[in-house]
């Protein structure tokens, strides 16, 4: 019976402790700027590589930690990809993930202004993706990207990296920017070498409300 005692008190302890932080829930979207590496031990494919523009949409779930600390997890639709300009048109992929940020977010109150710098680890799952053939003469052709671990294979589809941006919220409108790198081989054959990465810059308008 003792030892029930202590579990139902420690148990009620960290419930109390729990509620007692600040508990937000929000909405964001914004823009993101996808390229990815492409290599092998023989070269570097995506040297000529440039963003591509795409979104981002999600709710997040923000968990206070004291005045300065704070937890953040999130369920984001990102789009990933890269953008090609060769002499005679422009290639583009387009990859839709479904991604799961969590992020530890550091920063003092201001007044109403809330200032923070963000990192931590994500992981994400492709959904779908489009490659995408522009001719400067001649019509667009459109290929869907088939995600597996075979040589017919264009990617896997569990991405993984880490994720770091800054930001600031006041009266719950919250604003952000941030960097994603995929530490992920997405790469469905590595022999030689052959290594595929995400790599994402985004920027974020939202909204949060407290629990």
């Amino acid at each position: 019976m003792k030892k029930i005692g202590k579990v139902l008190f420690f148990s009620f302890l960290t419930l109390i402790s729990v509620q007692t932080f600040a508990q937000k829930i929000g909405i964001q979207g914004g823009i993101n700027l996808a390229n990815m590496l492409v290599e092998d031990d023989e070269a570097t494919y995506s040297e000529d590589f440039t963003m591509n523009l795409g979104y981002n949409a999600g709710v997040t779930f923000e968990l206070g930690l004291g005045k300065l600390l704070s937890l953040e997890v999130g369920a984001m639709a990102d789009t990933k990809g890269f953008k090609w300009e060769l002499d005679g048109g422009t290639m583009k992929a387009n990859v839709l993930y479904a991604d799961i940020p969590v992020l530890l977010k550091v920063g003092p109150q201001l007044g109403p202004l809330k200032v923070f710098g963000a990192a931590g680890p994500y992981i994400g799952y492709g959904i779908t993706g489009k490659l995408i053939s522009i001719p400067d003469e001649g019509s667009k052709v459109t290929e869907d990207i088939e995600f597996g671990d075979t040589q017919d294979d264009y990617l896997k589809r569990l991405d993984y990296g880490a994720k770091f941006g800054v930001g600031a919220e006041v009266m719950g409108i919250t604003i952000g920017a941030y960097y994603s790198l995929g530490l992920a081989n997405i790469s469905p054959v590595t022999e030689g070498g052959a290594k595929i990465n995400h790599k994402v810059i985004s920027v974020s308008l939202g909204y949060k409300l407290g629990l």
